[in-house]
């Protein structure tokens, strides 16, 4: 069974399409998403990267059926970086998949590997298209290049992508239930109470209600974190994209000033200000990686917030964040 324990740090989207005691839901996700037609939930292997953080990220629900390799990710924020992210877990789990046995590199015919189906859920209230391919290839800035990656991005907010859901129930249902939890938020004093709501009132034939019932604590604690994160998410990214701001401001006056002319000045500023807003939002959108990480993690230390809430924000290890801790002379419980 499920290690309920845990599931206060996995996304609700995880809980229930990367869930090894309902793997008839992701059967029935992936037949929707491939137009095949498995009937055995058991087939499905699933690999997604748990506990051990790798390069500062963990993924959401990754797992090999038909010798395909599927990596799904969902998203509340549109990031258009999502297919180096996506590259560097494809890279993990087929080093774990080498490792394994299953490829012998040294050999002289070629070796077969599972083909990668690379798929974002998207949810966020930012208007997205029903579909969109993210490559990596827009990240090199030139057409010489030797390395590409596509992800395949789905709107899965309710109302769109209806033809997807038709074919699998369990995630027309479990878009129902974020819409209504968003629906509930403007008329109710709190998102605790908004999704209490969304699953009381969500019709008595959804298949979803009942899991939803089964573990309301943990929804809502898993919707509670997730929501939190956003929300601190985007205060950091709001912090760096002014750090940027003024950053620009003045290698933009600097400039201007070195040549000595107005139009240069002005141009200096122009181009320093889009050159700090571009970096604000790199840095503001990177989910835990070196200097900034630890300077995120030190500041919720200083607030005494959650050590749990502390890892899934900075995405640095419990060891790191107890460093920085005892270098700040703050005790961690």
């Amino acid at each position: 069974m499920t290690d309920t324990n845990t599931q206060h740090k996995d996304r609700l989207f995880k809980f229930i399409f990367g869930n090894p005691d309902h793997k008839e839901w992701t059967l029935s996700l992936y037949n929707a998403l491939n137009g095949s037609n498995y009937t055995d939930p058991e087939a499905i292997e699933f690999t997604t990267i748990e506990d051990a953080l790798y390069m500062g990220m963990k993924n959401d629900v990754s797992f090999i059926i038909a010798f395909v390799m599927s990596l799904w990710e969902h998203q509340s924020s549109f990031s258009p970086n999502l297919p180096i992210r996506l590259l560097i877990y494809a890279v993990h789990l087929y080093e774990k998949y080498i490792s394994g046995g299953n490829f012998n590199r040294f050999s002289r015919k070629l070796q077969r590997l599972p083909k990668p189906k690379l798929i974002c859920f998207y949810n966020g209230t930012e208007n997205q298209p029903e579909e969109r391919i993210l490559k990596l290839s827009d990240a090199f800035g030139s057409d010489d290049w030797d390395i590409e990656v596509r992800v395949r991005m789905l709107n899965i907010n309710y109302s769109r992508n209806r033809e997807l859901m038709r074919f699998c129930g369990m995630l027309r249902e479990y878009s129902w239930f974020i819409d209504a939890v968003r629906r509930n938020q403007r008329t109710m004093a709190g998102l605790e109470q908004a999704i209490d709501a969304a699953i009381d009132e969500m019709p008595e034939e959804f298949e979803l209600k009942k899991f939803l019932l089964e573990h309301r604590a943990e929804v809502k604690g898993m919707y509670l974190t997730e929501y939190n994160i956003e929300k601190e998410m985007e205060k950091l990214r709001e912090e760096e994209r002014q750090e940027g701001r003024e950053l620009g401001l003045q290698e933009g006056r600097a400039e201007g000033r070195a040549e000595g002319r107005a139009e240069g000045r002005a141009e200096g500023r122009a181009e320093g200000r889009e050159e700090g807003r571009e970096e604000g939002r790199e840095l503001g959108l990177q989910e835990g990686i070196s200097d900034t990480n630890k300077r995120v993690a030190s500041d919720m230390l200083r607030k005494n917030l959650p050590l749990t809430l502390i890892e899934e924000i900075s995405r640095l290890s419990e060891d790191t964040i107890r460093t920085l801790a005892a270098g700040l002379g703050i005790t961690v419980a």
